[in-house]
């Protein structure tokens, strides 16, 4: 049987997974590795361990269906990292992630002036401590020796793809997330990288997502030797994990929106066209060859749920059991509200000294009512992003994926804040899946798997109407409080 490898490089974890030619799941497997915070508003990871949870993902899964044949290796990847390698893409700093907040103020000074503005008009990208532009200029300002050291600044997936490649290349879709390139020109920026005081040859080279490449023993190194096995083996660059997961969903229509919540959240539509927003609310990333991702993507995810239940609640409970409980209180939670802002904000409010709250606390709350209160703030801002997008579009079904669709509690709550359908596809594993549609169309392989809808959520009106009052609530909440948290 032929079979084809979709690597997906998250956040927390690398998921390999091996699809069958009508898009089905055949071997799975999911490598994680630690988030660092070395100081305050920092959030790092060690590039060597993702690069292992590759390798080891494609040895897992490969060595589990010997008497199969593997077809070609497609990739997506996580947005907004960066790392300073030397000549040899040793790392001269860990990976700096998106979730780090380490340039929130040189963000703020860069937005006071003209050139901000026009740097989002030029790239899609909102000027954010999550920008590897702003990451940049942080480097130049604190950590001169190295930006003025570094042989390259690169991406994950360009650090990985050169320990198979040797070579420097990163795809259009994650160039232009970097806030460094041109979305009309889909080329390095020169205006940009002189106010950084860079120029192109310390990035990598940008290509197409279907940029295919081979393995080859002479241009593996480190532990990607290991994969010496799979000599001649096509690779496909691939794109970012958020286009691919409205490829992979199935969301690729102007009437259709994806909403995803992993340890982030995201919210994205597909464009045939660059639309940049006029209070830089929302980002425009290119996906493939005349198509964009528009939407925006918040810090605040299941993460928010997994800090409650350690750190506050310190409950073993599972968060199966703590969603069941949840489910047991009114859509509201009795008046308590939850501003889940705990690592800053991205999408809408583009904060990165924002802060989190829980509001209108009384005697009468009880555990499952904060959890229930922190999965509705999460639908709420994720809502505030898509107000943006429902002004342009008339939306008719949203397609959910990511770890959140475990969860029959948090999709309902989705389906009633935003009172559309929302649709599950037959796999959570999008992003991998859209991978694997990229890369049956680099190499001209016919495949007719539309996303299979296994299962749907209506809106009920009766709970859009609170859901409604308890939104304009957050809103009113967040413009009172943002001057005392970090506006």
């Amino acid at each position: 049987m032929r079979y084809y490898i979709g690597v997906d490089i998250g956040t927390t974890s690398t998921k390999t997974i091996a699809f069958s030619q009508e898009g089905k799941i055949i071997a799975l497997e999911n490598i994680s590795y630690e988030i660092y915070h070395p100081h305050k508003n920092q959030s790092e990871q060690k590039p060597d361990e993702i690069l292992k949870a590759v390798i080891d993902g494609i040895t897992s899964v490969t060595g589990r269906l010997i008497n199969d044949e593997p077809v070609f290796i497609s990739f997506s990847a996580a947005m907004h990292s960066i790392l300073a390698v030397n000549e040899k893409c040793e790392p001269l700093t860990d990976c700096i992630i998106w979730a780090d907040n380490r340039a929130g103020d040189i963000a703020k000074t860069l937005l006071q002036i003209s050139e901000g503005r026009a740097f989002y008009e030029t790239t899609g990208v909102p000027v954010h401590a999550m920008s590897p532009l702003c990451k940049l200029l942080w480097l130049k300002e604190h950590a001169q020796n190295i930006f003025t050291s570094a042989f390259k600044f690169i991406g994950i997936k360009e650090y990985i793809f050169y320990h198979f490649t040797k070579g420097y290349f990163i795809d259009t879709s994650l160039a232009s997330a970097t806030g460094l390139l041109n979305l009309s020109t889909l080329l390095w920026d020169e205006k940009i990288l002189g106010y950084i005081g860079i120029d192109k040859n310390r990035l990598s080279t940008i290509v197409e997502p279907s940029s295919i490449y081979y393995i080859s023993e002479q241009n593996l190194s480190g532990e990607a030797l290991k994969l010496k096995y799979l000599q001649n083996l096509p690779l496909i660059i691939g794109a970012s994990d958020g286009g691919l997961a409205n490829l992979g969903s199935g969301a690729v229509s102007e009437d259709t929106i994806a909403v995803s919540i992993g340890t982030s959240c995201a919210i994205r539509i597909i464009t045939p066209g660059i639309y940049i927003d006029a209070h830089m609310r929302t980002f425009c990333y290119h996906l493939k060859e005349r198509l964009y991702v528009t939407g925006g993507a918040g810090n605040n995810g299941a993460i928010v749920l997994q800090w409650l239940r350690e750190t506050v609640l310190k409950t073993s409970d599972s968060f199966e059991s703590l969603f069941s409980e949840a489910e047991k209180i009114a859509p509201g939670c009795d008046g308590l509200l939850c501003i889940p802002y705990i690592l800053g904000e991205r999408s809408p409010v583009w904060n990165a000294d924002v802060r989190g709250m829980f509001f209108g606390m009384d005697i009468q709350h009880q555990q499952a009512h904060f959890v229930r209160a922190a999965m509705e703030g999460i639908i709420y801002n994720l809502y505030a992003i898509g107000q943006v997008l429902l002004q342009r579009n008339e939306i008719i079904a949203i397609r959910a994926t990511g770890g959140f669709t475990h969860s029959r509690l948090w999709l309902q709550i989705l389906s009633d804040v935003f009172n559309t359908r929302v649709e599950i596809p037959g796999t959570a594993e999008s992003a991998a899946l859209g991978a694997i549609a990229m890369g049956m169309e680099a190499l001209g392989i016919s495949y007719n798997w539309n996303a299979e809808i296994t299962d749907v959520y209506h809106p009920d009106s009766t709970r859009h109407e609170i859901y409604k009052e308890k939104y304009s609530q957050f809103e009113k909440i967040y413009q009172l409080l943002s001057p005392a948290i970090g506006s």
